[in-house]
């Protein structure tokens, strides 16, 4: 028997077997809850990988999957069309910041992030100017495709992948007292013509949960403004509601030339993507010449029931009361995080919208220190789905969250702290 051998024959996303070779069998869900097959039930404290937006199997967004079921299940989306996503695609441009008048789907964040850039390049090439470099955020994740993967930080998630990746220009984070170095190395990038700027606006997820202020994401989208830079913001994470307004650009009244979004797109229940952008940069693939068009599918580009569930999702933002479920799981966030201000166990707690995260201060830091996988193990085992970046915890959970539910994560988050002294 080999030595990789286990109990199952799948292979798992960001996982190193030979250390977690088994994987907790999940049966059922409801809300913001989790039920194992064995019975155990677990808080899903990170929104299943931050996709979960209202709660699991929320009745409207189930609804509309099963009626669509009886009316068409898939269609190529080269040359036919369908309703669900002709009218996804008209609500999602009056939804969004206005002059995002195009959508192209795709199936992933990561995809759509590899559409945006494809769109960028392609802007330029059929222009006939020559901009081909690409500029990204320090610390910033953007997918695992080969373009995901190229802007965003080296590191683990992409060391072994090396010989495929382009190189990129990093612009340093804009840390806390030091916004204004990241401006002045923007304007100096932007001057010798870029193509494009990849950026997570106001929060970097997988970088560290590392926040920003508007202000600069303002500034860096008029730096960009002026010196004809395409500006592409990679709402993936942040979309549909996570930093507490629908779309994080908004907190910055900024408009970027090309948006990415998926995750929250139809509250979590099936991958759909779009990659929304501006009007010059469609007509700039529009032409009779074949060879400027959009090179870019999936077989499943535009799937008619992710297309429904969308539509659903948005009749929640639209009709329900999913921003004042928003605000109250904002407020939730902030009244238990507050506690571990000063708390010398912790450093730097933080909150942006509906999300909260805090770092353990151990002496290992990086997504592979030792210490991540340890406390996924002890929130495991107190009914937690909490996932750390190395010593950073993070809670971002389903907005239909309570606050008993949110007592319950942050009471296992003060004991790690004892559990990770225990350990070093």
């Amino acid at each position: 028997m080999s030595l990789a051998a286990s109990s199952s024959p799948v292979w798992r996303p960001f996982t190193q077997h030979a250390l977690q070779p088994d994987a907790i069998e999940i049966a059922e869900a409801e809300g913001a809850w989790l039920t194992a097959k064995d019975g155990v039930r677990y808080l899903d404290a990170i929104s299943s990988w931050w996709v979960i937006s209202h709660g699991h199997r929320r009745s409207e967004i189930m609804r509309a999957i099963r009626d669509q079921t009886e009316r068409l299940d898939q269609l190529i989306f080269a040359g036919f069309t369908h309703e669900p996503a002709e009218t996804l695609a008209r609500r999602l441009v009056a939804l969004t910041p206005q002059g995002l008048d195009y959508v192209f789907y795709s199936d992933s964040g990561s995809t759509s992030v590899e559409v945006a850039i494809k769109m960028a390049l392609g802007f330029w090439r059929n222009r006939g100017e020559n901009r081909t470099r690409i500029l990204a955020l320090e610390h910033g994740y953007h997918g695992d495709t080969v373009g995901g993967m190229s802007t965003s930080a080296r590191g683990p998630f992409n060391a072994s992948y090396a010989p495929l990746l382009y190189d990129v220009e990093r612009i340093p984070f804009p840390a806390a007292g030091r916004e204004q170095a990241t401006l002045y190395a923007l304007e100096a990038a932007c001057k010798a013509k870029p193509a494009a700027l990849v950026a997570e606006p106001l929060i970097l997820g997988a970088g560290g949960m590392l926040i920003y202020p508007p202000s600069v994401l303002r500034e860096m989208r008029a730096i960009c403004a002026r010196h004809g830079v395409l500006f592409i913001a990679d709402e993936v994470m942040t979309g549909f509601g996570r930093t507490g307004t629908l779309f994080a650009c908004e907190q910055a009244n900024v408009v970027p030339d090309i948006a990415c979004y998926a995750k929250g797109l139809t509250g979590g229940a099936l991958p759909l993507a779009v990659t929304m952008c501006s009007a010059e940069i469609f007509e700039a693939h529009f032409s009779e010449d074949r060879a400027k068009a959009l090179f870019h599918s999936s077989s499943f580009t535009a799937n008619p029931i992710a297309c429904a569930a969308a539509l659903a999702n948005l009749d929640i933002w639209e009709k329900g009361d999913a921003r004042e479920t928003v605000a109250r799981t904002c407020a939730l966030q902030e009244e238990r995080i507050s506690r571990f201000a000063n708390d010398a166990r912790f450093r730097n707690a933080r909150r942006i919208g509906t999300i909260t995260a805090l770092d353990l201060a151990v002496d290992e830091e990086g997504y592979l220190a030792t210490i991540g996988l340890e406390l996924m193990r002890f929130f495991n085992a107190r009914g937690l789905l909490l996932r750390p970046l190395g010593p950073t915890i993070y809670v971002l959970p389903p907005y239909c969250v309570t606050g008993e539910d949110l007592d319950l994560a942050y009471a296992a988050i003060e004991e790690a702290a004892t559990f990770a002294g225990r350990i070093a």
